[in-house]
């Protein structure tokens, strides 16, 4: 089992035609994404990787079923690419940096019942089924430790660790560092408790606003699988924004320290350090 994608899921690539969009759905093919159609306005008739591209995403699902699209769409045009996919049923991986966040709440009100990934975020990954986003194909492991992290490099870093120490994952969720996001750490804790190949889970937080914070609180209501943290920014100058437009310090709030404090009261321990996440599921 696994959660959000599977095997069975099928996809579709906006923006299939651009550098990233291309190079990317031949890493997605390679590790067995079903992805059945891409499009890219004015590109129909083409074919990337094998793959046939589109006009629109509503040309594309005359012609193929699909349940999730993932937007390799630059900035401004990502809030119509996003929206146009959610109007027309899929769930949507936002890969795109740099969306204006009045873009990503109209993004948001627009979800309905539909899922929201990123924007700005490396996407997911059900291990050994199928990878929607950016993730890199080489570092996952088959096993039970799902990871949910608002960071892609350390979401890398993490899981190639574990890998290199024989835990192997279950799926992999990045949901994006900015300010404005779909899917919350919580959502997707919750589909983590149901998820039987899930046995263990690792939370990648970072410093600015107070998801980490608002998760501990909730956090044993939700699970009681083992679940350890890491939380980047212990170092970070006070009052600056490091990295992700997410990552705002605003007095005591969103600091490493609260974060930590957050999950050590509710007896979740975390890593000082990334190479330390394995000792804390082991032990």
């Amino acid at each position: 089992m696994s959660i959000l994608i599977n095997k069975k899921t099928k996809v579709i690539v906006l923006g299939i035609t651009g550098k990233q969009g291309s190079f990317h759905t031949k890493q997605m093919l390679a590790y067995g994404t079903n992805i059945v159609a891409g499009v890219t306005p004015g590109k129909g008739g083409q074919k990337v990787e094998g793959v046939p591209v589109l006009n629109s995403v509503k040309e594309a699902l005359k012609k193929h079923k699909a349940d999730w699209a993932v937007l390799f769409v630059p900035a401004p045009f990502a809030k119509d690419a996003a929206i146009n996919c959610l109007k027309n049923g899929l769930h949507i991986v936002i890969i795109t940096e740099g969306l204006p966040q009045h873009d990503a709440v109209a993004i948001m009100k627009a979800a309905g019942k539909k899922t929201v990934l990123g924007p700005n975020c490396p996407g997911l990954c059900s291990v050994d089924a199928c990878k929607i986003g950016i993730m890199p194909n080489q570092i996952f492991r088959k096993g039970n430790v799902g990871i949910v992290s608002r960071s892609g490099t350390l979401t890398y870093e993490i899981i190639h660790q574990l890998s290199m120490a024989g835990m192997g994952q279950s799926t992999a969720v990045g949901i994006g560092g900015d300010a404005v996001i779909g899917m919350h750490f919580i959502d997707v804790l919750k589909r983590f408790d149901k998820d039987k190949a899930t046995k263990k889970i690792v939370i990648i937080g970072e410093i600015g606003g107070d998801l980490e914070e608002k998760t501990a609180k909730l956090i044993r209501k939700i699970t009681k699988k083992k679940v350890v943290a890491y939380i980047a920014g212990r170092t970070a100058p006070p009052g600056k924004r490091m990295g992700h437009a997410g990552a705002i310090v605003s007095g005591k709030s969103g600091t490493a320290a609260s974060k930590v404090e957050a999950f050590e009261k509710v007896g979740i321990k975390v890593a000082k350090v990334p190479s330390e996440i394995v000792k804390l599921l082991e032990g």
